[in-house]
């Protein structure tokens, strides 16, 4: 029985906003920094670099919530997760994935083979054609690009940030078949069981190499098991409303102490540190519609990044690097560093807001009532894909 999917959740909607900014302030820095900035002045520059260094610790946020939403989506429309139907969730993922993806990669394919810079094959000391781009894009269609990354390492500014895409993508190809072989739920926490315990000790075999212990399958897998394990335990055992908001800012103050720490030095269990305390604020946020406290305009701008982290994810890199071709590094004076900031998450967010409005949402309505059309209608559809679809896919550096 296919059941209609609850109301969004505002709390989750926070938490990938946080996530994103995350990510959109670590590329910015990483291209014109911020130490020479009013940020710079006002803060210690250790403390500085740790709040925008550590930007990929996003990444691993957006791996637990696509593991918890995602589940928690299977659970919701058939029930159990023996009973997912295989058609109809590849079409949902497709629906939601693929149409801003094949915009984004229009754009840096045509701009790169055209020899425009921070779009072409020439990041990290390569050359590379204009032809590599049918094995750069490729590997991002085919869920595979992390691993060409760890042939070639950085090789393209734009696509590279990609990576965590292919990873989410093995994940929603694999937990179909999964959950239907394996049928029991006990077998299912027994695997996701096994990525959690394997991922650190795979992240400190490589921890030499950030491509490998941040990239790799091998070293991801495990947050998005432990929100698999968070959304079955969310249905099984709810958490008591008394026991949400002293454990949810636990979670929160957890989330901030290893983000600040930073992963340099804790390869192998920083990240395994971040994905427990996202695990627990999602556990405290699983099946609460109320409204958060935090309403004031931050709050409300962080749960608008999270309802189009996606489209944030992936344009917002297209924006840098064509804002790069106007102003680099050098160019940038100490008081424009801020404006200039300020400029790229306006320019992202307009960019985000304007593909989902006119391609990602229509074109994914289509493709989902095409997918459901065997006796059912377009609003049905729409209505029956809810939180699963509207699942961002994570981000990366």
């Amino acid at each position: 029985m296919v059941q209609a999917s609850p109301p969004r959740n505002a709390r989750i909607d926070l938490l990938r906003g946080v996530a994103i900014s995350c990510v959109l302030l670590l590329h910015f820095t990483l291209a014109y920094g911020l130490k020479d900035s009013p940020l710079g002045t006002l803060i210690p520059h250790k403390l500085l670099g740790a709040m925008v260094y550590n930007g990929n610790y996003g990444v691993t946020i957006f791996f637990v919530i696509s593991g918890f939403l995602i589940t928690s989506g299977v659970l919701q429309r058939w029930g159990s997760l023996n009973r997912i139907d295989m058609r109809s969730f590849y079409a949902y993922r497709v629906a939601r994935i693929l149409p801003p993806l094949l915009a984004a990669l229009a754009i840096v394919v045509t701009l790169g083979s055209v020899g425009v810079p921070h779009f072409s094959n020439t990041d990290g000391g390569n050359n590379l054609p204009a032809s590599h781009f049918l094995l750069g894009a490729g590997s991002v269609l085919t869920f595979w690009h992390n691993v060409l990354m760890q042939s070639y390492g950085y090789f393209n500014y734009c696509l590279n940030v990609y990576w965590s895409l292919s990873v989410e993508e093995v994940f929603y190809l694999a937990l179909p078949p999964v959950c239907l072989v394996l049928r029991r739920n006990w077998l299912f926490v027994a695997l996701c069981l096994v990525l959690v315990l394997y991922a650190p000790f795979y992240r400190a075999a490589h921890a030499d190499n950030e491509i490998y212990f941040m990239y790799a399958y091998q070293a991801c897998f495990d947050a998005i098991a432990i929100g698999c394990l968070t959304a079955l335990l969310a249905r099984r055992a709810p958490l008591p409303f008394q026991w949400r908001r002293p454990l949810r800012l636990g979670a929160a103050t957890g989330m901030a102490a290893v983000y600040l720490i930073g992963f340099g030095g804790h390869e192998a269990l920083g990240f395994s540190m971040m994905a427990l305390f996202a695990a627990l604020f999602l556990y405290t946020a699983a099946n609460d519609a109320r409204p958060t406290l935090c309403a004031g305009g931050l709050g409300v701008l962080l749960r608008w990044a999270g309802r189009h982290s996606y489209e944030l994810y992936l344009f917002h890199v297209i924006v840098l690097a064509l804002m790069r071709n106007v102003l680099n590094k050098k160019e940038l004076s100490y008081a424009t560093r801020l404006p200039w900031l300020l400029l790229f998450l306006l320019l992202s967010g307009a960019l985000a807001w304007l593909v989902a409005r006119y391609l990602a949402e229509p074109a994914g309505r289509s493709i989902r009532a095409w997918a459901d059309g065997r006796g059912q209608s377009p609003a049905q559809a729409e209505e029956l894909h809810g939180e699963m679809v509207d699942q961002k896919a994570g981000t990366g550096r």
